[in-house]
Protein backbone atom coordinates (compact mmCIF):
# COMPACT_ATOMS: atom_id res chain seq x y z
CA UNK A 1 0.00 0.00 0.00
CA UNK A 2 1.67 3.31 -0.80
CA UNK A 3 1.37 5.94 1.67
CA UNK A 4 -2.03 8.52 1.96
CA UNK A 5 -2.10 11.48 0.25
CA UNK A 6 -5.66 12.87 0.42
CA UNK A 7 -7.28 14.50 3.14
CA UNK A 8 -5.51 14.40 6.74
CA UNK A 9 -8.88 16.00 8.10
CA UNK A 10 -11.47 13.29 6.34
CA UNK A 11 -8.79 10.22 7.14
CA UNK A 12 -8.60 11.31 11.33
CA UNK A 13 -11.97 11.43 11.42
CA UNK A 14 -12.44 8.24 10.26
CA UNK A 15 -10.09 6.92 12.84
CA UNK A 16 -11.79 9.27 15.18
CA UNK A 17 -8.45 10.43 16.24
CA UNK A 18 -6.17 13.37 15.42
CA UNK A 19 -3.63 12.23 13.36
CA UNK A 20 -2.15 16.01 13.30
CA UNK A 21 -2.28 15.92 17.56
CA UNK A 22 -4.16 19.26 17.62
CA UNK A 23 -7.79 18.08 18.05
CA UNK A 24 -8.44 20.24 15.39
CA UNK A 25 -10.03 17.86 13.21
CA UNK A 26 -12.44 16.66 15.13
CA UNK A 27 -13.86 19.62 16.92
CA UNK A 28 -16.68 20.52 15.12
CA UNK A 29 -17.34 17.00 13.40
CA UNK A 30 -15.90 14.32 16.23
CA UNK A 31 -17.97 11.53 13.88
CA UNK A 32 -17.12 9.99 10.75
CA UNK A 33 -17.53 11.06 7.50
CA UNK A 34 -20.18 10.05 4.70
CA UNK A 35 -23.60 9.24 5.44
CA UNK A 36 -23.54 7.08 8.01
CA UNK A 37 -20.70 7.92 9.76
CA UNK A 38 -22.40 8.72 12.94
CA UNK A 39 -23.65 5.46 13.27
CA UNK A 40 -20.22 3.48 14.70
CA UNK A 41 -19.99 -0.11 14.93
CA UNK A 42 -18.64 -1.82 17.84
CA UNK A 43 -15.45 -3.00 16.66
CA UNK A 44 -14.18 -6.99 17.35
CA UNK A 45 -10.72 -7.38 19.18
CA UNK A 46 -8.89 -7.45 15.46
CA UNK A 47 -10.89 -4.15 14.39
CA UNK A 48 -9.76 -2.63 17.50
CA UNK A 49 -5.64 -3.79 16.96
CA UNK A 50 -5.61 -2.55 12.96
CA UNK A 51 -7.58 0.93 14.06
CA UNK A 52 -4.58 1.24 16.65
CA UNK A 53 -2.21 0.57 13.81
CA UNK A 54 -3.52 2.97 11.17
CA UNK A 55 -3.29 5.60 14.06
CA UNK A 56 0.28 5.51 14.33
CA UNK A 57 1.13 4.88 10.98
CA UNK A 58 -1.27 8.21 9.77
CA UNK A 59 0.26 10.31 11.99
CA UNK A 60 3.30 9.48 11.11
CA UNK A 61 2.42 9.17 7.75
CA UNK A 62 4.29 6.11 6.88
CA UNK A 63 3.57 3.84 4.11
CA UNK A 64 2.30 -0.40 5.03
CA UNK A 65 5.94 -1.59 4.37
CA UNK A 66 8.32 0.61 6.26
CA UNK A 67 5.59 0.23 9.40
CA UNK A 68 5.68 -3.30 9.30
CA UNK A 69 9.85 -3.01 8.41
CA UNK A 70 10.16 -0.24 11.32
CA UNK A 71 8.10 -2.46 14.04
CA UNK A 72 10.24 -5.65 12.98
CA UNK A 73 13.60 -3.89 13.86
CA UNK A 74 11.77 -2.54 17.07
CA UNK A 75 11.28 -6.34 17.93
CA UNK A 76 14.94 -7.08 17.37
CA UNK A 77 15.89 -3.82 20.05
CA UNK A 78 16.81 -4.91 23.79
CA UNK A 79 13.71 -3.78 25.87
CA UNK A 80 10.09 -2.86 25.57
CA UNK A 81 8.77 -3.80 21.78
CA UNK A 82 6.24 -1.03 21.79
CA UNK A 83 8.53 1.86 23.24
CA UNK A 84 11.25 0.99 20.83
CA UNK A 85 9.05 1.30 18.63
CA UNK A 86 7.88 4.48 18.68
CA UNK A 87 11.41 5.61 19.71
CA UNK A 88 12.23 4.30 16.36
CA UNK A 89 9.24 6.28 14.34
CA UNK A 90 10.34 9.50 16.80
CA UNK A 91 14.17 9.59 15.12
CA UNK A 92 13.00 9.28 11.92
CA UNK A 93 14.35 13.10 10.13
CA UNK A 94 10.84 14.09 8.69
CA UNK A 95 9.62 13.71 12.32
CA UNK A 96 12.37 15.40 14.32
CA UNK A 97 11.95 18.47 12.00
CA UNK A 98 8.28 18.73 12.83
CA UNK A 99 9.58 18.18 16.23
CA UNK A 100 11.92 21.02 16.11
CA UNK A 101 9.28 23.20 15.04
CA UNK A 102 10.45 24.06 10.85
CA UNK A 103 7.20 22.83 9.64
CA UNK A 104 3.81 22.85 11.16
CA UNK A 105 3.28 19.48 10.45
CA UNK A 106 4.91 15.84 9.64
CA UNK A 107 3.77 16.04 6.14
CA UNK A 108 4.99 19.51 5.61
CA UNK A 109 8.44 18.69 7.38
CA UNK A 110 8.92 15.56 5.24
CA UNK A 111 8.87 17.63 2.02
CA UNK A 112 11.20 20.16 3.25
CA UNK A 113 13.39 17.08 3.87
CA UNK A 114 12.65 15.60 0.37
CA UNK A 115 13.21 19.09 -1.57
CA UNK A 116 16.94 18.95 0.53
CA UNK A 117 16.15 22.38 2.42
CA UNK A 118 17.65 20.11 5.53
CA UNK A 119 21.13 19.55 6.61
CA UNK A 120 22.01 16.76 9.29
CA UNK A 121 25.44 17.33 10.49
CA UNK A 122 25.99 20.27 7.83
CA UNK A 123 25.77 17.63 5.08
CA UNK A 124 22.34 17.31 3.05
CA UNK A 125 19.86 14.80 3.53
CA UNK A 126 17.06 14.46 1.33
CA UNK A 127 15.89 11.15 2.78
CA UNK A 128 12.87 11.69 5.19
CA UNK A 129 12.80 8.37 6.46
CA UNK A 130 16.93 8.67 7.69
CA UNK A 131 17.73 7.55 11.34
CA UNK A 132 18.57 10.52 13.66
CA UNK A 133 20.94 9.75 16.04
CA UNK A 134 21.37 11.43 19.78
CA UNK A 135 23.61 14.01 19.56
CA UNK A 136 23.18 15.21 15.76
CA UNK A 137 21.95 18.52 14.66
CA UNK A 138 19.70 19.32 12.05
CA UNK A 139 19.41 22.70 10.64
CA UNK A 140 18.10 24.70 7.77
CA UNK A 141 20.07 24.68 4.54
CA UNK A 142 21.22 28.77 4.25
CA UNK A 143 19.66 29.17 1.15
CA UNK A 144 16.54 28.13 2.54
CA UNK A 145 16.07 30.54 5.79
CA UNK A 146 13.88 32.79 3.90
CA UNK A 147 11.26 30.56 2.91
CA UNK A 148 7.91 31.49 4.77
CA UNK A 149 6.91 28.28 5.31
CA UNK A 150 9.51 27.56 8.07
CA UNK A 151 9.35 31.41 9.21
CA UNK A 152 5.64 31.15 9.69
CA UNK A 153 6.38 27.51 11.01
CA UNK A 154 8.88 28.28 13.80
CA UNK A 155 6.53 31.45 14.51
CA UNK A 156 3.70 29.72 15.28
CA UNK A 157 5.27 27.18 17.40
CA UNK A 158 4.28 27.20 21.15
CA UNK A 159 5.43 23.82 22.82
CA UNK A 160 9.26 21.99 21.97
CA UNK A 161 9.27 18.91 23.35
CA UNK A 162 11.83 18.25 26.20
CA UNK A 163 14.36 15.74 24.40
CA UNK A 164 15.04 18.37 21.28
CA UNK A 165 16.79 21.68 21.52
CA UNK A 166 16.31 24.01 18.97
CA UNK A 167 17.91 27.84 18.00
CA UNK A 168 15.20 29.98 16.26
CA UNK A 169 17.64 32.18 15.20
CA UNK A 170 19.87 30.01 13.75
CA UNK A 171 17.22 27.10 12.59
CA UNK A 172 19.35 24.48 13.89
CA UNK A 173 18.75 22.29 16.45
CA UNK A 174 19.25 18.88 18.05
CA UNK A 175 18.02 15.43 19.73
CA UNK A 176 18.96 15.84 23.03
CA UNK A 177 17.83 11.73 23.94
CA UNK A 178 15.10 9.24 23.35
CA UNK A 179 11.47 10.75 24.30
CA UNK A 180 9.93 8.94 27.20
CA UNK A 181 6.64 7.41 26.77
CA UNK A 182 4.95 9.97 28.77
CA UNK A 183 6.15 12.52 26.42
CA UNK A 184 4.50 10.98 23.42
CA UNK A 185 0.73 10.46 22.27
CA UNK A 186 -1.11 9.07 25.64
CA UNK A 187 -4.16 8.18 23.28
CA UNK A 188 -2.31 5.33 21.34
CA UNK A 189 -2.04 1.93 23.37
CA UNK A 190 1.21 0.44 21.85
CA UNK A 191 0.26 -2.75 23.01
CA UNK A 192 -2.86 -3.32 20.39
CA UNK A 193 0.20 -2.85 17.36
CA UNK A 194 2.59 -5.19 18.95
CA UNK A 195 -0.86 -8.17 19.45
CA UNK A 196 -1.45 -7.20 15.58
CA UNK A 197 1.49 -7.84 14.34
CA UNK A 198 1.68 -11.18 16.52
CA UNK A 199 -1.32 -12.06 14.95
CA UNK A 200 0.37 -11.65 11.72
CA UNK A 201 3.41 -14.09 12.42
Amino acid sequence: MSRYTGPQWKKSRRLGFSTLETGRELARRPYAPGQHGQKRKKLTEYGLQLAEKQKVRHMYGVNEKQFRNTFKRAGKMEGVTGYNFFCLLESRLDNVVYRLGFASTRRQARQLVNHGHILLNGVKTDIASCQVKVGDVISVKERSRSLEVIKNALASQTHVPGFVEVDADKMEGKLLRLPERSELNQEINESLIVEYYNRLG
